[in-house]
C-alpha cells in the first residue's frame, strides 16, 4: 500500500537533494488533417456533437478502415523534424481495451514497428543546452471524448461524443532524460515550437490537440538503476505539467523516506486540490492482448517519398535564431523572441526586405508591434502591413521625424489603417530642423524656469534633461533632438 504524504508537510531541502527525478513525456499530438486518419470524415473542431461520424469511425460491424495518406506525409515531416529515423516499413496494430469513448473495443496503433524512432530535441535551460532523446513516434486514431455535467455522484451525467473519434494522433515517446520539472517544461515548449513551425498541429492544449502523459521516479543520486515510476496523465497545460511533477517528486520522495514503497500507477492532476489522485494500477503492454491489425497493410515509406517530405521542412527555430542573430546584427534574446512563431519571424524578415534595418525592426516589433497587439487584445493577424512598418521606421531612420513623433503615428496607424506618410503630412507631423524656431522655444522655456536654470549653472547637471523635455513638449516631439541639446547647452551657458 503506497503511503501519502500530507500536502502542507513539504520535504526538507537536505532531504530532496537526496534523490534524482527521472522524468519522461508522452506527448499526443492531433494532426492538422481535414479528415480522419482511417475515413472520411471531418476533423473540425467545435461542431455540434456527433455531427462527424460514420459507420467506419463508430466501428459498426463490416466497416473497413482505409489510411488517411496525408497522416503518414505530416507524421513524417514531424519525425524528421525532430532528427528521427523514419522506418520504411511500419505497421498498425489492434490495442484492446473496454472504455466507453472507443466503440470498436480496441484502438487501431503502432506497436512493435512503429513509423519513426530514435530521434532528439536539444533545450535551453539556465544558459545551458541539453539534448533529450526521443524513443519513437507513432500514429494511433484517437478516442471519442467523454462529457461529464454535476458535482456530486448522483447527480453526475455522463455523454459520448464521437466527433473525436478517429482524428489522426502521433505520440511522441521521449527517453527518461529530463531530471527537473523545469526541464519537462522546456521540452514541451521546444517540441511544441518545432510542430507549430511545420505546421503538421495547431497544438492548441485548450481543444486537446496536444496532449501530455508525464511518467515520473526518484532514485538515490548517484544510482544507475531507475525508481518505480508512476505516470501522470491528460496534463491539458505547461503549468499543471510543472505543478503536477513536482507534487509527485515530493510524494514519492516522503513515501521513500518513511520506509514505504512506491506502486506503479496511473495519477490524474486534482487542479482544484494541487495534487495527483490515484486513478488505476498501471497496465502493462501485455494488458493490451496487441497483435496486427488484419484491415490495414503495412505501411510503406519509400527512401523517396521521405526525400520528397523532407524537402518540404520549413527552417526550424533553433536554425532560424541563429542565422537572425548572425545576420541582421540583432542580440540572442531578440532573434529568441522574434522566432517565437513561424508567423513573426516571417513578419521580421518582411519588414528587413522592405528596407528597415534589422536592429530597428527588431526593437519596433518587440516593444511597439507586439506591446500594442497586447494592450488592445488582438491577434497578430490585425498587425499592420509589413512594408507599412518599414516605412515608418525609415521616416525616423532619415531624420523625417523624431523616435517620439513615430510612437504616436504608430498608434493612429494601428487604429486606422492609414499609411505613416499619409499621417505625418496630415498633421503636420515632420521633424522640425530649423534651429530658429528651436532656440525659440528654448528660451521660452528658460525664461519661464529661473529656478532650474540656477540649478543647472550651480552644477546640477541632471536638471540639464528637464530642459530638454520641456523644449521637446513645447514642439510636440517634432524638433530634432540632437539641435535640441545643443541649443540648449549654449544657451544655457
Amino acid at each position: 500500500m503506497t503511503k501519502s504524504v500530507p500536502e502542507a508537510a513539504g520535504i526538507a531541502p537536505e532531504v530532496l537533494a537526496k534523490y534524482e527525478p527521472v522524468i519522461g513525456l508522452e506527448v499526443h499530438v492531433q494532426l492538422l488533417t481535414k479528415s480522419k486518419i482511417f475515413c472520411g470524415c471531418s476533423t473540425r473542431f467545435g461542431d455540434a456533437p456527433n455531427s462527424n461520424t460514420c459507420p467506419i469511425c463508430l466501428g459498426l460491424p463490416g466497416t473497413l478502415p482505409v489510411l488517411n495518406k496525408r497522416v503518414v506525409e505530416m507524421a513524417t515531416l514531424a519525425s524528421l523534424a525532430l532528427n528521427c529515423t523514419v522506418h520504411e516499413h511500419s505497421r498498425f496494430a489492434r490495442k484492446n481495451y473496454f472504455y466507453p469513448d472507443l466503440p470498436k473495443g480496441y484502438q487501431i496503433s503502432q506497436y512493435e514497428l512503429p513509423l519513426a524512432t530514435g530521434g532528439w530535441i536539444e533545450v535551453e535551460r539556465k544558459g545551458s543546452t541539453k539534448r533529450i532523446g526521443i524513443t519513437r513516434l507513432h500514429l494511433e486514431e484517437d478516442a471519442a471524448k467523454n462529457l461529464h455535467e454535476g458535482f456530486s455522484e448522483s447527480a453526475t451525467k455522463a455523454y459520448i461524443d464521437y466527433n473525436r473519434c478517429g482524428t489522426p494522433l502521433c505520440e511522441i515517446v521521449s527517453e527518461p532524460d529530463m531530471r527537473a520539472p523545469e526541464e519537462a517544461y522546456a521540452y514541451l515548449t521546444t517540441l511544441r515550437q518545432i510542430l507549430l513551425y511545420t505546421e503538421v498541429s495547431d497544438c492548441n492544449m485548450e481543444e486537446g490537440s496536444l496532449r501530455c502523459d508525464a511518467n515520473v521516479s526518484v532514485r538515490l543520486r548517484g544510482s544507475q538503476e531507475f525508481g518505480t515510476k508512476v505516470e501522470v496523465k491528460n496534463l491539458n497545460s505547461f503549468r499543471f505539467l510543472q505543478k503536477a511533477l513536482e507534487y509527485e517528486i515530493e510524494r514519492h520522495i516522503g513515501v521513500l523516506e518513511s520506509g514505504g514503497h512506491i506502486s506503479q500507477e496511473t495519477r490524474l492532476w486534482n487542479q482544484t486540490a494541487n495534487r495527483t489522485d490515484s486513478m488505476r494500477s498501471k497496465e502493462k503492454a501485455h494488458d493490451y492482448r496487441y497483435f496486427p491489425e488484419p484491415d490495414l497493410l503495412p505501411v510503406h515509406v519509400s527512401p523517396a517519398w521521405r526525400e520528397d517530405i523532407r524537402h518540404t521542412l520549413p527552417e526550424l527555430p533553433d536554425a532560424k535564431r541563429h542565422r537572425f542573430a548572425a545576420k541582421y546584427g540583432i542580440t540572442p534574446y531578440d532573434a529568441e523572441v522574434l522566432t517565437a512563431s513561424r508567423t513573426l519571424a516571417d513578419y521580421f524578415e518582411a519588414v528587413v526586405a522592405a528596407g528597415a534595418p534589422g536592429k530597428s525592426s527588431a526593437n519596433w516589433i518587440q516593444t511597439e508591434l507586439l506591446g500594442r497587439l497586447s494592450e488592445a487584445r488582438r491577434p497578430f493577424a490585425d498587425s499592420p502591413e509589413p512594408t507599412a512598418l518599414a516605412e515608418l521606421i525609415n521616416l525616423v531612420e532619415s531624420g523625417k521625424i523624431t523616435a517620439a513623433v513615430a510612437k504616436r503615428v504608430f498608434v493612429t496607424m494601428f487604429d486606422s489603417g492609414r499609411s505613416a506618410g499619409e499621417i505625418v503630412a496630415a498633421e503636420g507631423l515632420a521633424q522640425i530642423s530649423d534651429n530658429s524656431a528651436i532656440e525659440q522655444a528654448a528660451r521660452d522655456v528658460i525664461a519661464k524656469n529661473p529656478d532650474n536654470v540656477a540649478k543647472y549653472k550651480g552644477g546640477n547637471e541632471g536638471v540639464f534633461k528637464f530642459f530638454v523635455g520641456q523644449v521637446m513638449r513645447a514642439t510636440r516631439g517634432q524638433a530634432n533632438p540632437q539641435a535640441v541639446n545643443d541649443i540648449l547647452r549654449k544657451l544655457l551657458s
